[in-house]
């Protein structure tokens, strides 16, 4: 086995280089004006606008086929907005009358596949996107980014000879040493393993913060998405949804489908009377929805504790499946007057068994009511 193929089946990646060795850039601010782009009369993005602000970390989120990675194209410069207009710093570079190509926009792109070129070795990729500099001083920047990203020592190989994540370490290198104002990355993480997933996020982040850049990252998963941005866009069908910091996404989603996309449910159907909904479960309030409506309260597994001796807003209920999943117990349980069974996940304590008859009560803070209408 040659020394790079051992080195890409390593089972401890290579340690990041020293932080805060970074070069910084100058952050730009990205503006979108009802952006529209469609494929055949079929709508990828309809009516998008928001803001990117210099130095933020923003995450399109949303599921595939929602129009998020169009939109990144269309930021880029890849792909051209069909109405609306598209601003670096005040500047339109994508509107009816103008284009400005990816080239001259000062905009990183990183792909879900990293993009290396395999004829190419480490050091020749990171310092493709250079320009208008003399070799030495290219070749220079190529390896203090090379550094930061702790793969110095690799850079006479070759993309082949590196695993995932260390090919994804130099695909970051390689967007970011030419100090983007706007940095855009697709899927970055969805090609690692959950072994090296979790690190590589973390030091992505450490690093997009270390340069300053104005950020744009498409992602699926909404962990991920709460991990790593200062606001979350969530896209729908084409359509933005709904904009916020994550704790804004996840406490006060826009409507069930928002809510959902974050976090699984449990779903009771009630009515509401004098601004109240009673379940089986309990009484919530109605927050607003007019009596006489039917809602939907939904309420988080999290939610779902054991409750203290002598509480009196608890319920009885029959554990039916009590799973030991790690960091918490997941059980199902059935509460009298309810047709369907309740999912909880709890965290660790006394031992659960099934067949068990115990007191639950519900943390407010996880229950969310919307109108049927709208569920």
């Amino acid at each position: 086995m040659s020394v790079l193929q051992n080195h890409s089946q390593e089972a401890k990646p290579r340690e990041w280089g020293p932080r805060g060795t970074a070069a910084a850039t100058f952050a730009a601010r990205m503006s979108f004006r009802h952006v529209s782009l469609a494929y055949g009369g079929l709508e990828a993005v309809s009516d998008v606008s928001f803001e990117l602000r210099p130095g933020e970390i923003v995450c399109l989120l949303g599921p595939s086929g929602c129009g998020k990675t169009t939109l990144l194209r269309i930021a880029a410069g890849v792909e051209r907005p069909q109405s609306g207009e598209v601003l670096l710093d005040g500047q339109v570079v994508a509107s009816a009358d103008v284009f400005v190509p990816p080239e001259k926009r000062n905009v990183g792109l990183m792909f879900q596949d990293y993009a290396l070129f395999p004829h190419l070795s480490i050091i020749e990729n990171v310092a493709f996107g250079l320009q208008n500099m003399a070799r030495s001083e290219v070749m220079d920047e190529a390896r203090i980014a090379l550094k930061r990203v702790g793969l110095q020592d690799y850079e006479a190989s070759y993309p082949h000879g590196l695993s995932g994540g260390e090919q994804q370490r130099v695909a970051l290198a390689r967007a970011l040493v030419p100090r983007p104002g706007v940095m855009l990355m697709d899927e970055p993480f969805s090609g690692l393993d959950q072994r090296l997933r979790d690190s590589v996020r973390h030091e992505t982040l450490i690093l997009l913060k270390e340069t300053r850049a104005s950020s744009m990252l498409v992602t699926h998963d909404p962990v991920e998405a709460m991990g790593m941005a200062d606001r979350i866009l969530l896209m729908r069908r084409g359509r933005l949804v709904q904009a916020g910091t994550p704790d804004e996404l996840y406490r006060h989603p826009v409507d069930p489908e928002a809510a959902r996309f974050f976090c699984d449910f449990n779903e009771i159907p009630g009515k509401v009377e004098k601004g109240t909904v009673s379940t089986p479960m309990g009484d919530f309030p109605a927050g607003g929805i007019a009596d006489g409506s039917d809602v939907v309260v939904m309420i988080r597994p999290q939610g779902i504790r054991r409750a203290r001796s002598g509480d009196k807003t608890s319920r009885e209920g029959q554990v039916l499946d009590a799973r030991f999943l790690g960091d918490y117990h997941e059980l199902t349980i059935q509460f009298h007057g309810l047709d369907q069974s309740i999912l909880s996940r709890m965290p660790l304590g006394e031992p659960v068994s099934q067949g068990d008859v115990l007191a639950f009560t519900i943390d407010s803070e996880h229950v969310l009511v919307f109108d049927s209408n709208v569920a």
